[in-house]
This record gives structure tokens, C-alpha cells and sequence, in this order.
């Protein structure tokens, strides 16, 4: 018997099949093959189509089964992961309204920071853990006050993890952990923030039905299973936000535990028991995966939303069809701090660690007589390593404490370069594991069920690749960081309101 996850990303769907037994890996797929369209109607905006989330799903899951040659009568059970923050919205029939405001879409800062601005520091923190800022419920405000004819036929908003729930199951559904990612949930009370959607004049009556984050969340319907090929009857089991979820795979759920992702947008996400923080603006505070009133484990998340894009980018416009590891051979090929030649990497939405600025990217230094386009990838990935640095510095000033950091093998963390020059500044080891999302995912169906005694019993560390250590001639490094570091406070200066030198 097996447990199949699916993690959603803005890129692309990835699916895994596990056994139910031992959590081991049997299959992995993913769909598209390129990455996903992401529509940007507006400087700024970000969307995509639900529907066409639930398409690939459906084309994945078939692959899935044919590529493992598995009946899909063993498939026992669904977990879900999905890219954080977005909003679907969906009428009275369950219908999707219009395309997805995603994560990195930056339209709705402005609603956030006035709400802050109007609650006040303390109400937010307190209750909240967080500035209300460019999330869910602000987003679901942006659509309110810029499509009221719209808005008046919404009978749900959700995430982008509970639209694919409700398309397996037919009910509309979320969990603590995803309303505490919209910034929707009061963790004094224990509650829906019921005061803030008074507040926004939203109705509370949109909020879908909760339910725990593990446990039977609603049964794949006859509909759903002719769509995807899984079988008719089988439960939902988990489902939580992408960057959770990662620190999940990857057995990060204790205090002082640390995960990092390095994909489209990089991730420093450390778990903490303290719901305290002096970084209100620029560090997100969230439920936990195993967050519970008894122990509210709080995930506490860095995010750089112009990390791997960047290179992405790169990869597409300047290389065309060559791969990652072709840039990051001709970048070997360049000393450290890339002969001056530096990059800022924020080019993806507003920077949140940067309170919110979207000056965009940038290159500085470029000499058309000395740099080629090797210097530029090495200039890319530490101007991506440098972001990481700089966020694990404000993370430190916030009270978190940085030991052993856990991370996929994802494009980013797969470069020597990158992870060399991110152990170095830190001063930490990097442990890199063979996992995904979308294993943590399937596993954590398994843990629902009861197939496994605990979380840690199923997501050990024994799916190791390397580990990455700190050099110990740290000069280099440190001498490029700081130059990088100036040119990072001489662009961003208005949006900066703390020197990392502070």
C-alpha cells in the first residue's frame, strides 16, 4: 500500500509515491516539464489559473501511476503541500472566480502596512505574530475594494493547498497553519482573528471550515477520481504550506531546528517555542505543521522572493537552453567576489526583509573589458548567497540561535558555490537531503493514519547526500560580502531602516 503527495509549487506540480509501510520512496514525477506561467497583468502582479493547477494534477497523478506501475487501488491516502500566502476565491457552485493572486504578487502591501498602521505594533504582534502586510487577508481587502462586483459573488476564499483539497473532496476546508499564513489567525485566543476581518468589514462567514492540519480532511470524490486516476473514497490526511512542509521533510520540528530552501524564492525557516519577535515587518511568524495550543510551535520564516529566479532568469536569457550545471561550471571557473563584479538579486516583488521595497535588481561593477559571462553566475549565485546571509543576520539580532542548517537538493543548494559561500559567512554546516515536498507530504499521510509512532519516526536523516562546511580562510568571503553589503544599503537606503551593522 502506498500514500501519494503532491506538493504545488508556482513552477510546477511534483507528486511522490511512498510505501506505507516504511516510507520509502517509490516514485517521483513532476508536470509541466517547463516551468509554469505566471501572468503579470500589472507591474507587480503575480497570478495563475486554479484550474490549470488542477489539470496538471490530474495529468501528474497519471503519470505518477503509469511511471510506477502501481494499482491505484494501493494508493491509500493523499497529503498535500502548496505554495504559501496566495488567494483563490470560489462562489456559492464552488467555482473559481478569477485567477489566483499568488505569493509573490505585491499589489496588496499597501492594504497591510495601513492596517498595521491602524491596529498598531503591539495589537498585531500580540495576536497575530505578524504585520498583516502583503498576505492573504490583505489580498482578499485588494479584491473587495478593487472588484466589489466580483467580491460580492464570493462564497470562499482559500489557499492554494485548500483549493486543490476542495477539488479532491468537494468541501471547502483550511487548517490553523494556513490561516496563520494569511495572516488570519490570533494566537492569544486560539481563534480565526475574528477582530481583523471586523476590521477589513470582510465576512467571517468566508473563512472555510476548519480542520487539523493531520487528520482525515475529507474523501477524494467519484468526480475527482475520474480526473486524477486516483481511487474513489480514499481520505485527504495532511496538507500544509510549502515552506512547513519543507522543514517537515527534512525533520526540522523542534526549537533550534533550521531549514533553508533555495528554489524559486529562498527560505531561511527556524522553529521556535517563543511567540515573540523584534522583527515584526521583515521576519513572518507561523503555526508550526505539529503547532498546537498545548505546544505552539511557531515556525519563524525569512523569505528572499529574488533568490533562484534570478538564476533562472539567467538561465533562459542569457544561456537559452543550457542547464544549471553548465553556469555553474563556467562560474567555477571565476575567484571569489567574481573580480568586483556583484549582484543584487531582488527583482521578484516587494522584499519584505527590505520592509517591503521592490527597487528591483542589480549589477554593479560591470567592466566590458575584464568580465565575461562566467563572473556573472558567480556574481548571481553570491549575490543570492549574500541575501541569505543578510536574512540569517537579521534572524540572529531576532533571537534565533543558528546551528546544523537542513536542505533539499534543490538548483540552488546543488551549487558548491552557493552552499560554500552560505556555510562560510554563517558559520555553520549545511546538510543537504535527498528529499522533497512532496515525500514529506505522502509521509505525513502515513503519520495521520497511524503507520508511523511519531513524525520524527518517518522523517530521519538518513537520506543525507552531503554536507557543506565553512571554509576556514573566511577573508575572502567576508571581504566580498561587505562590498556586496554597501551596494545592497547605497540602493535600498529608502526602504532600509536597519544597518545589518546594527
Amino acid at each position: 500500500m502506498y500514500y501519494i503527495g503532491y506538493d504545488l509549487g508556482s513552477s510546477s506540480i511534483k507528486a511522490a509515491l511512498v510505501n506505507a509501510a516504511s516510507g520509502k520512496v517509490l516514485g517521483l514525477a513532476q508536470y509541466p516539464e517547463t516551468e509554469m506561467e505566471i501572468k503579470s497583468p500589472k507591474t507587480g502582479w503575480a497570478e495563475q489559473d486554479p484550474n490549470l493547477w488542477w489539470d496538471y494534477l490530474g495529468i501528474l497523478t497519471q503519470k505518477l501511476i503509469r511511471q510506477t506501475g502501481v494499482s491505484k487501488t494501493t494508493i491509500k491516502g493523499v497529503g498535500i503541500a502548496y505554495q504559501m500566502h496566495g488567494l483563490v476565491l470560489v462562489d456559492k457552485d464552488l467555482e473559481v472566480l478569477r485567477p489566483s493572486i499568488i505569493w509573490c504578487d505585491s499589489r496588496a502591501a499597501g492594504i497591510g502596512n495601513k492596517v498595521f498602521g491602524d491596529l498598531g505594533e503591539d495589537a498585531c504582534m500580540q495576536h497575530l505574530l505578524n504585520s498583516p502586510g502583503n498576505f492573504t487577508l490583505s489580498k482578499l481587502k485588494w479584491v473587495k475594494d478593487n472588484e466589489p462586483s466580483l467580491f460580492e459573488k464570493v462564497d470562499k476564499f482559500m489557499l492554494p493547498g485548500d483549493f486543490i483539497a476542495l477539488k479532491l473532496t468537494g468541501e471547502a476546508t483550511t487548517t490553523i497553519s494556513g490561516l496563520s499564513e494569511g495572516i488570519m489567525w490570533d494566537f492569544k485566543t486560539n481563534t480565526p482573528a475574528l477582530w481583523l476581518f471586523e476590521h477589513l468589514g470582510i465576512d467571517t462567514s468566508l473563512i472555510p471550515r476548519m480542520v487539523p492540519t493531520f487528520s482525515v480532511q475529507g474523501s477524494v470524490t467519484k468526480t475527482a477520481a475520474k480526473a486524477t486516476g486516483l481511487p474513489s473514497g480514499i481520505p485527504i490526511l495532511y496538507r500544509a504550506g510549502d515552506q512547513p512542509n519543507n522543514a517537515l521533510s527534512l525533520n526540522v520540528l523542534r526549537p533550534g531546528q533550521i531549514a533553508a530552501t533555495g528554489g524559486t524564492s529562498g527560505v531561511v525557516y527556524a522553529v521556535t517555542d517563543h511567540q515573540q519577535s523584534l522583527e515584526s515587518l521583515r521576519i513572518n511568524n507561523f503555526a508550526h505543521v505539529n503547532y498546537t495550543p498545548d505546544t505552539p510551535l511557531i515556525g519563524k520564516l525569512l523569505n528572499i522572493n529574488g533568490a533562484g529566479i534570478q538564476y533562472s532568469w539567467m538561465k533562459q536569457h542569457v544561456l537559452g537552453a543550457q542547464s544549471y550545471e553548465v553556469m555553474n561550471s563556467m562560474a567555477a571557473n571565476v575567484p571569489i567576489g567574481a573580480e568586483g563584479l556583484r549582484v543584487v538579486p531582488f527583482g521578484n516583488g516587494v522584499e519584505r526583509m527590505l520592509n517591503n521595497g521592490n527597487d528591483g535588481a542589480a549589477i554593479f561593477n560591470l567592466n566590458f573589458n575584464k568580465h565575461q559571462v562566467g563572473h556573472l553566475f558567480r556574481a548571481a549565485l553570491e549575490g543570492i548567497a549574500f541575501s541569505f546571509v543578510y536574512g540569517v543576520n537579521i534572524m540572529k539580532r531576532d533571537g534565533v540561535k543558528v546551528g546544523n542548517i537542513r536542505a533539499g537538493n534543490d538548483n540552488l543548494f546543488r551549487s558548491e558555490i552557493f552552499a560554500t559561500t552560505l556555510a562560510t559567512l554563517i558559520d555553520s554546516e549545511i546538510d543537504i537531503l535527498d528529499t522533497t515536498g512532496a515525500i514529506g507530504a505522502a509521509r505525513a499521510a502515513g503519520v495521520s493514519m497511524g503507520d508511523f509512532k511519531s513524525l520524527e519516526d518517518v522523517f530521519s536523516d538518513n537520506e543525507k547526500v552531503c554536507t557543506y562546511a565553512p571554509i576556514s580562510d573566511k577573508g575572502p568571503y567576508s571581504e566580498a560580502f561587505q562590498l556586496w553589503e554597501q551596494d545592497l544599503n547605497q540602493r535600498y537606503l529608502n526602504n532600509l531602516k536597519h544597518s545589518i551593522h546594527q
